[in-house]
Formats: C-alpha cells, sequence, structure tokens
C-alpha cells in the first residue's frame, strides 16, 4: 500500500504470462502423473502375465491386462492355427451368457483376419468406416473403436490381441505403443509357458514308456497292447485310445480300446485303404490328421479331431498301430507331441517284442514239460495198465464163473482208462507248439469279468474245443465271449452270468445267459452287439438275443465249423 492506504497496482500484462505459465506447468504435471500412472499400469501388466507358467492361464491374463491397460471395454486374444485361421479365440468383457447366443465364435475374417494377413498394428477410430469390417452376427455387442496389435514369439506371429470401445474415446497412439509393449512382454510369457508345456507333454510321454516297459517286462501280464493301451490313456491327454492290427486280407481289426465309445469299437474290423493307420504302417512314420486331412477314420470318414496314429514295428515287422484321438475341438498334436509319440512307439514296440519273446519262451517250456509227460504216460503208465489188463485176463480163464464177469468189467475199465490217457496224450502233444488254447483264453476273460457282477460266472464247455476251434474263428468265440460278459456287466444289472461253448456236429455255439432287467422294448443291434452279428454273418452262422422265464436274457451265438462251411 502507499503512505496514502491505496492498493498497489501491477500492470495485466505480467500477471496473464505468469498464470498461463503456471497453468502449462500444472498441466504438464498432470500428464507426467497421467504418464506415470499409465507406465505402473504397463508394469503391474507384465508382472501379472509373466507369474503363469500355464499356457490356457497366461493367454487369458494376457486379454485381461490389454483391457485394463487402456480402459477397453471388450477384448479378446486369437490363437492363429498353421492354416492362418483363429484356432482359439479367448474373449473379455462379454458375458458367457451373451457370447452363447452369438454362436460362433470368430474364425479370422474381416479386421481380424486382416491384423492376421498384415501381421502388424491396426488401429481404427470406428470400426463402421473401414471397408474390411464384416459386420456383426446377431446379438453381438456395438463396437466402435478398435485397437489390433501382433503377437510374436520368436519372429512368429503367435497371435494377436484386439481391443474395442475405449471407454474414453477413440484409441490414441499412446494407447497403441502401450499394447505392442504389453505384446512384447507377453510373447516372451507364451514362449516360456510353451516351453514349460512342452517338457510336462515329454515328462508325461516318458512317464507313459516307463510303466510300459516295467509293466511288459514284470511278466504279470498276458495281453501286451492292452498294457500299451491302458498306460498311454492313463497319461496322454485323450478321449479314445486304439490298438489296431493289421491282418492279412487288407484289413484292420481293432485289437483294443479304451476311452469313450471303446465297447462299440472293440473287435471292429474294416477296410484298410486310405486310412491313417495304413498310412502310417506303410511308411513306419507317426501320422497326423494335419499331416494326412484325407485321412479316414474307423468309420470310413474322415476322423472329426485331431488324431495320430504312431505304428508299432519291431525288427522291421509291423505289429500294430496305436491310435490316439480327440475330439472335435480337441488341442491339435504338436511336433513335439508327434517326435515324442515316435519315441514312444519305438521303445513300446521293444518292451512288446521282449515280453512275447518271454511269453514264447515260456510256451516252449510248458511244450516240453507236456511232451516229457505225455512221454512217461506213454512209456511207463499205458504199459503197466496194458500189463495188468492182460494178467486179468489171463486169470479170467482159470477163475470160476462167478467172479469172471467182475474181472471182465475190470478189463473193461483198464481198456477206458487207457484209451483216455492216449487221447490225454495226443492232446499235450497237439499242444506243443500252439498257441495258448481257448479254454485258457475263455477262463481268462471269465476272471476278468468278475469284478462287475455278483458272482463269478459259470464257464462250461462241451465236446472237443480246443482241438476244432482255432484260428480266425477262436477269435470270434473269444469276441463274442468278451463283448457278452461285458454288456451283462454294464446294462444287464445281472447278479451272475452262465457261460457255455459247445462244439458238435452242427459246429459252435455259444450261450451266455444273465439273470438281469432283460431286454428293453423296442432295442436295436447296435455297437458291439452289432459287431457281433456281422462275425456270425460272416461265417454263415446267426445270432440270437432274447428273454429267460422268469428274467433275464439269453445271448445265443452259433457258427458252422471252417470244414462244415466249405462242404455248403
Amino acid at each position: 500500500m502507499t503512505e496514502s492506504g491505496a492498493p498497489i497496482a501491477f500492470p495485466d500484462g505480467p500477471r496473464s504470462e505468469f498464470e498461463r505459465t503456471i497453468g502449462e506447468l500444472v498441466d504438464r504435471a498432470q500428464d507426467s502423473l497421467a504418464t506415470q500412472g499409465r507406465l505402473r499400469k504397463l508394469l503391474q501388466a507384465n508382472m501379472v502375465v509373466v507369474e503363469q507358467l500355464e499356457l490356457e492361464q497366461v493367454l487369458r491374463h494376457i486379454a485381461e491386462a490389454a483391457v485394463s491397460l487402456v480402459d477397453a471395454q471388450y477384448g479378446a486374444l486369437g490363437v492363429i492355427a498353421p492354416d492362418g485361421h483363429l484356432e482359439q479365440f479367448i474373449h473379455v468383457g462379454m458375458p458367457q451368457e451373451q457370447a452363447a447366443e452369438i454362436g460362433h465364435l470368430p474364425d479370422g475374417h474381416g479386421l481380424l483376419g486382416a491384423v492376421i494377413d498384415e501381421r502388424r498394428s491396426i488401429r481404427l477410430d470406428h470400426l463402421a468406416d473401414d471397408p474390411r469390417s464384416s459386420g456383426f452376427p446377431a446379438h453381438h455387442p456395438r463396437m466402435d473403436g478398435f485397437l489390433g496389435v501382433p503377437i510374436r514369439v520368436r519372429e512368429e506371429v503367435f497371435g494377436n490381441l484386439y481391443l474395442t470401445n475405449r471407454l474414453g474415446g477413440a484409441f490414441s497412439e499412446e494407447d497403441e505403443e502401450l499394447v505392442t509393449a504389453l505384446a512384447a512382454t507377453a510373447g516372451i510369457a507364451i514362449d516360456n509357458a510353451r516351453l514349460f508345456d512342452d517338457s510336462r507333454r515329454r515328462q508325461r510321454w516318458s512317464a507313459a514308456v516307463a510303466e510300459v516297459t516295467s509293466a511288459l517286462l514284470s511278466g504279470n501280464s498276458d495281453d501286451v497292447l492292452s498294457v500299451v493301451a491302458d498306460r498311454l490313456a492313463s497319461v496322454i491327454d485323450a478321449e479314445l485310445v486304439c490298438v489296431v492290427v493289421p491282418m492279412g486280407d487288407d484289413t484292420l481289426v481293432i485289437d483294443t480300446a479304451r476311452g469313450e465309445g471303446s465297447s462299440e469299437l472293440l473287435g471292429l474290423r474294416y477296410p484298410a485303404a486310405g486310412t491313417l493307420v495304413a498310412s502310417a504302417l506303410d511308411s513306419g512314420q507317426v501320422v497326423s490328421r494335419e499331416s494326412r486331412p484325407e485321412g479316414l477314420g474307423f468309420d470310413g470318414r474322415p476322423a472329426p479331431g485331431p488324431v495320430v496314429a504312431i505304428p508299432l514295428v519291431a525288427f522291421g515287422r509291423p505289429i500294430g498301430a496305436l491310435t490316439v484321438s480327440r475330439g472335435k475341438a480337441g488341442r491339435r498334436f504338436t511336433t513335439t507331441d508327434l517326435e515324442m509319440a515316435a519315441d514312444f512307439a519305438v521303445q513300446a514296440s521293444v518292451a512288446i517284442e521282449l515280453a512275447r519273446g518271454r511269453a514264447d519262451r515260456q510256451l516252449l517250456e510248458l511244450a516240453k514239460d507236456r511232451n516229457r509227460i505225455a512221454r512217461d504216460l506213454h512209456d511207463h503208465v499205458i504199459q503197466r495198465l496194458f500189463g495188468a489188463g492182460l494178467s486179468l485176463q489171463a486169470l479170467a480163464t482159470t477163475a470160476p464163473d462167478e467172479i469172471r464177469a467182475g474181472i471182465s468189467e475190470q478189463v473193461d475199465a483198464i481198456d477206458a482208462a487207457i484209451a483216455e490217457i492216449r487221447t490225454a496224450v495226443f492232446t499235450l502233444s497237439s499242444r506243443s507248439a500252439a498257441a495258448p488254447a481257448l479254454r485258457h483264453r475263455v477262463l481268462d476273460i471269465v476272471s476278468e469279468s468278475e469284478t462287475g457282477l455278483a458272482r463269478a460266472p459259470r464257464l462250461t464247455f462241451g465236446g472237443p474245443v480246443d482241438l476244432l476251434i482255432d484260428g480266425e474263428l477262436a477269435e470270434d468265440v473269444v469276441a463274442v465271449v468278451r463283448e457278452g460278459l461285458a454288456n451283462v456287466a454294464r446294462h444287464a444289472r445281472a447278479r451272475t452270468a452262465d457261460v457255455s461253448i459247445v462244439v458238435d456236429d452242427q459246429g459252435v455255439t455259444v450261450t451266455i445267459d444273465d439273470d438281469g432287467m432283460g431286454i428293453p422294448s423296442g432295442a436295436r443291434r447296435s455297437g458291439g452287439t452289432g459287431n457281433l452279428h456281422e462275425r456270425a454273418v460272416q461265417r454263415g452262422g446267426c445270432l440270437v438275443i432274447e428273454p429267460r422265464d422268469p428274467a433275464g436274457t439269453r445271448l445265443t451265438w452259433t457258427a458252422p465249423l471252417p470244414e462244415q462251411r466249405e462242404r455248403r
């Protein structure tokens, strides 16, 4: 104030310049704070992205972090398939109910495809203004601003980030830079997750090989192919595992099946031409549906989902092929999967051959024992019985009439015993170099089926089963017993079952009775039952499934013997 008390007045110009300077400093400070906040969010997003090793979780965290980083309403991460389309589409911000109403998720057309094709970022203020935009399907939310950024893993475009509807307006150049920086970190995280996923897959394949080798060489299992399928199905992500064996007439048969629909496929025979299995057996290499998209499946049509056929070859001879199938939406088999499958096939084939070699040695030892027993019976027991019979006949000539008849009966009994021993000797000799007898195979199946029933099934044989039933007819009989008992255990709700195998002049008859709930009205033959019907028809026989009195079901499968069929 002046001496007179009047206020001091300053010029207006300098004060306005000062205020303007202060305002600019405040604006710059606010911009710096905003930039610092966004950088902090980028660091937080990077931490979220790299803290996981599970690939599926990593992909979802990347999409969520990108949405949060630029305040977008919707976001997605699309994984690019080898053919250039999207094989995976992880969306964020859209409720699952709304996504379900839309139905089919994007597969890489329009603007999404443009990001894939151009392999660079695309930023738009309005989606509708770009001619590459293909519109939206019904029930799709409204989207305007768009930002698409590719994710690179070692110079390979793994996928793309898609962001729409920024809450503060259009996407800026700074937004694009931030998401590009996040994508670079995401590429490293995806690469690490891939390596971790590959190492775990290799560990699972190695565990499968170790378990198969241990189980086969332990000598506790006779069915080596079932061991391979069981162990593999327990450690590998698959819906169905099958062991397919080549037959001599350009056909394949599914010897073992584990997983979804396995009961319907077990024992199925189908032409080898054009199938993935035939390609694997011919080339000796692992064949996948991706490498042979025209390859046919079990039913003569292309497989619906990822499938790999692994040849089992030992000493240049094909043992069969192992097929691993996933569903239509299942993850495709990677290069690592195929490499590990090839290693698995080599080691499993060697283990199978060693197990079969051990079984052959056991059969040889058994044959030697049978030959020794047969020789001893013939050289010692029969001769003694024959001498005893001659002595009794000599005594009968001098014995009184009242005991002569009794001596003659004993002589006849000795003759009958000699005949039975000779039959046993012949049977033992004929089995010396043969495969396991049909009786033994059926007994094993019946023993395995005890777990599904309250009491063990009762098994009876009639006629010379082991002498007259062999080869492919024996395989059919085994398949009938296995499928019949499996149906009883799964569907009949039965307490027990009776199995009868009879061979006579008319052929072979397999009968399986149960005391279960019976046949539903209107039931048709399908799946495994249909296969048994086809086996019977191909041999000139028939399959009859009928209700029993008072409850239960009777399955009767009949077929003529091969020599009987040739005479017809």
